[in-house]
C-alpha cells in the first residue's frame, strides 16, 4: 500500500454544498451563502469563516442540523473507487463531527473533521478546526504517495503536502487558487477515478 487517496468532502463527495442545506432548513441561508462564497472564492480564510459559521449555527439543536444533512446526495461513483480501497482512502474535511455524523457512514472510509464539545442538545463549544495539511503529513508514516482531491481554497494546504493535486469541478468551478497548484482539473466523475486508477 504505497499509494493512498485523500478527499474533500464538500462539492466533491457531496452533491450539495452543506452548509447552504442546513442554512435553508434553519432559515439562515443569506448569511451562510455570503460566508460560503468568500470562503470558496479565498476572500476570507477557512479557520475565521468556520468559526463565524459556528457562531451563526450553534444555537441550534445538533439534531436539526443532522436531519438537514443526513439524506444528502453523494457521489456513487466516487464513493464506490473509495469502498474498493477502503485502507487506502481517506476524507479530511473542515466540517464539524457533531453535525456530519449521519453521513459518516456512508462514506465507507476514515474521515476527519473538526470537532467539537457537545452538551446536551446542542454544540457548545469548538475543540479542534481541521488544518488539512497535518492530517496529510500524518498519513506520511504510512503511504509513500499521496493523491489529493479537492475543491476550495481551504484545501490548498492539503495539496501542498500530497504528491499529487486534483482539482475537482463536481459542482461548481474548483477555485482558481486551487487550480493553479495541482496537477490535474477534472470536472466529471467518471473522468476522476478514471484518472485516479492510472495513478
Amino acid at each position: 500500500m504505497t499509494t493512498c487517496y485523500v478527499f474533500d468532502l464538500d462539492g466533491t463527495l457531496t452533491k450539495q454544498e452543506l452548509l447552504p442545506l442546513v442554512a435553508t432548513t434553519l432559515d439562515l441561508e443569506e448569511e451562510i451563502r455570503v460566508l460560503t462564497r468568500l470562503t470558496i472564492s479565498g476572500q476570507i480564510p477557512f479557520r475565521e469563516s468556520f468559526r463565524l459559521r459556528f457562531a451563526i449555527l450553534k444555537a441550534a439543536p445538533v439534531d436539526l442540523v443532522q436531519k438537514a444533512i443526513a439524506n444528502v446526495d453523494l457521489d456513487n461513483t466516487i464513493l464506490d473507487f473509495i469502498r474498493a480501497r477502503t485502507e487506502r482512502c481517506f476524507v479530511i474535511t473542515g466540517n464539524l463531527d457533531a453535525w456530519i455524523e449521519p453521513i459518516l457512514p456512508r462514506l465507507g472510509c476514515k474521515v476527519f473533521t473538526s470537532t467539537s464539545l457537545r452538551e446536551g442538545t446542542h454544540v457548545k463549544d469548538l475543540q479542534y478546526i481541521m488544518h488539512k495539511a497535518d492530517k496529510v503529513q500524518a498519513l506520511r508514516s504510512k503511504f509513500k504517495r499521496i493523491v489529493a482531491v479537492g475543491d476550495g481554497n481551504n484545501d490548498i494546504p492539503m495539496f501542498e503536502q500530497a504528491d499529487i493535486g486534483i482539482a475537482y469541478g463536481g459542482i461548481h468551478p474548483a477555485a482558481t487558487g486551487l487550480m493553479q497548484i495541482s496537477d490535474y482539473v477534472i470536472n466529471e466523475s467518471n473522468s476522476l477515478c478514471r484518472l485516479l486508477n492510472t495513478l
